[in-house]
């Protein structure tokens, strides 16, 4: 079967470490073309400014470049479109009405109003969209969710899930005091726990949360948060937390507590640490295998693996669990299955909105200083 013909829109920081690493090892997937504004290097001129992450041209001479998105989207050899630059409402739009398949970086859109039209104009023109929620595949979440689905926790009633990062570079131009949608770390990086805590657990039953700037800018874009989800149904409390204000070695992500256990987990899934160090290259098959002096800890009424060990004082089964190896390579072999009709896409369009509508709720919680109950719409 032909390998499916990608289009990227972008060749900066997001193409290079999060997407080409796990495209580039898939034999049913084709590097054929690039979106990037920037004219190609010319050798003789020294004065020329070199774009941040280099220029497609040079490190994948066989693909197409185009510098303007209308000749990027008549291209109908192209069968997949990757948005990976900022303004992804109209790039997403655009690809979709040229007959393409879309994978667009998280936080998907900037509303669910939008998030809505997206979804619909998919649906009428019979493609597959689908969002970079590339957690649900690193080592870590993909042990949770293992030890979840097989009961090793019992009923869940607490879970705090965290991406704390301190002080990222990354926030140093965050200088504007006035909030706008898209803005501030629960776009940023509470989408990526968000929709962890929705693949997990579902729609919560409300949503209450506490947005900050603790960056030294008085500003209404948070750069911390904690965001609590309840479910009155299961009588269970997510808590989802980033900080940047946080010492500590191996960062906490996950802490949960069931009816017969508990997991306890430090430190990040390596897989994006390894593709940061080799930009635009394909990943290993080692790229997700923790370093077991972070595999989480797992504590068991009963014994659930054999990892675990009998403490006499405490009455409890308590072992370093292995980490799964992580996988975001899975996200793009379920693109090429879903495509092609043999699966049905993992990362769904409407379950992105909904964490989309999570952050919506958050900054009204915020605002208003209560709690809001779930609502679709307007509250």
């Amino acid at each position: 079967m032909a390998p499916i013909r990608v289009g990227f829109i972008g060749y900066g920081f997001s193409v290079n470490c999060f997407h080409l690493p796990f495209v580039l090892p898939n034999p049913d997937l084709q590097v054929y073309a690039f979106l990037q504004r920037a004219a190609p290097p010319a050798a003789s001129d020294a004065s020329q400014t070199k774009p941040r992450w280099g220029h497609c041209t040079v490190d994948f001479p066989l693909a197409k470049h185009y510098q303007t998105p209308g000749p990027f989207f008549a291209d109908d050899q192209i069968d997949l479109v990757v948005v990976c630059s900022h303004a992804h409402d109209e790039l997403v739009e655009q690809a979709l009405r040229a007959g393409k398949h879309v994978v667009v970086e998280k936080p998907f859109v900037t509303s669910t109003a939008a998030a809505d039209r997206m979804t619909t104009l998919a649906k009428e023109r019979g493609k597959i969209l689908t969002v970079f929620h590339n957690r649900r595949f690193d080592s870590d979440f993909l042990t949770l969710g293992h030890l979840v689905k097989n009961d090793a926790l019992g009923e869940v009633r607490e879970a705090e899930i965290h991406f704390d990062l301190p002080t990222p570079t990354w926030i140093s131009g965050w200088t504007r005091k006035e909030y706008s949608p898209g803005e501030g770390m629960a776009f940023g990086l509470g989408t990526h726990t968000i929709d962890q805590a929705l693949v997990l657990f579902g729609r919560p039953s409300s949503v209450t949360a506490f947005l900050r700037s603790n960056r030294g800018v008085e500003s209404d874009v948070d750069d911390t948060f904690t965001i609590i989800l309840q479910y009155d149904r299961q009588n269970l409390v997510v808590t989802v937390k980033t900080a940047i204000v946080s010492h500590v070695k191996d960062q906490l992500k996950y802490l949960v507590r069931g009816t017969r256990g508990s997991y306890l987990k430090f430190g990040f899934c390596p897989q994006e640490e390894r593709a940061i160090a080799a930009p635009g290259k394909p990943a290993t098959d080692d790229y997700g295998v923790e370093d077991e002096r972070i595999w989480g800890t797992l504590t068991t009424t009963a014994e659930f693996d054999a990892s675990q060990r009998f403490d006499p004082a405490s009455r409890l089964y308590i072992g370093k669990y292995p980490s799964l190896r992580g996988w975001c390579r899975g996200y793009y072999e379920n693109v090429v299955a879903a495509i092609r009709g043999e699966q049905e896409v993992c990362v769904k369009p409407e379950t992105a909105r909904d964490g989309l509508r999570v952050i919506e709720l958050a900054r009204l919680s915020h605002e208003r200083g209560c709690t809001i109950p779930w609502s679709d719409n307007e509250v």
